[in-house]
C-alpha cells in the first residue's frame, strides 16, 4: 500500500512542500562526490609504480587498484550530477 494513500497526500504536494530537504540531500550528494573523487584519484596515484634500472624501466602498476580508482572517480561523477540536479530543481 502507498504511504501517499493512506494519508491522503498528494505525491506532487508532497516533494513540492520540502524544497529545503531537497537542497540538503543535494548538499550531502555533492560533499560524497567530492569526498569519493579525492579518493579515488589517490587510490590511482597509490597503484602507479615504476623502477629504472640500468635505463630500463619496469612498470609495477596495480591495474584492479587503478580500475578501482576510476570507479570511485565514475561514482563521484554520478552523484555530483544528481546533486547539482536536486540543487537546481
Amino acid at each position: 500500500m502507498d504511504v501517499f494513500y493512506l494519508t491522503g497526500a498528494n505525491k506532487a504536494s508532497f516533494t513540492n512542500n520540502h524544497p529545503i530537504m531537497r537542497k540538503i540531500i543535494g548538499i550531502v550528494l555533492i560533499i560524497g562526490s567530492l569526498f569519493l573523487g579525492y579518493q579515488g584519484v589517490e587510490k590511482i596515484n597509490n597503484n602507479n609504480a615504476s623502477v629504472e634500472i640500468l635505463d630500463v624501466e619496469i612498470d609495477m602498476s596495480n591495474k584492479s587498484g587503478k580500475e578501482e580508482g576510476y570507479m570511485y572517480i565514475g561514482l563521484a561523477a554520478l552523484l555530483l550530477v544528481g546533486g547539482v540536479y536536486l540543487i537546481k530543481k
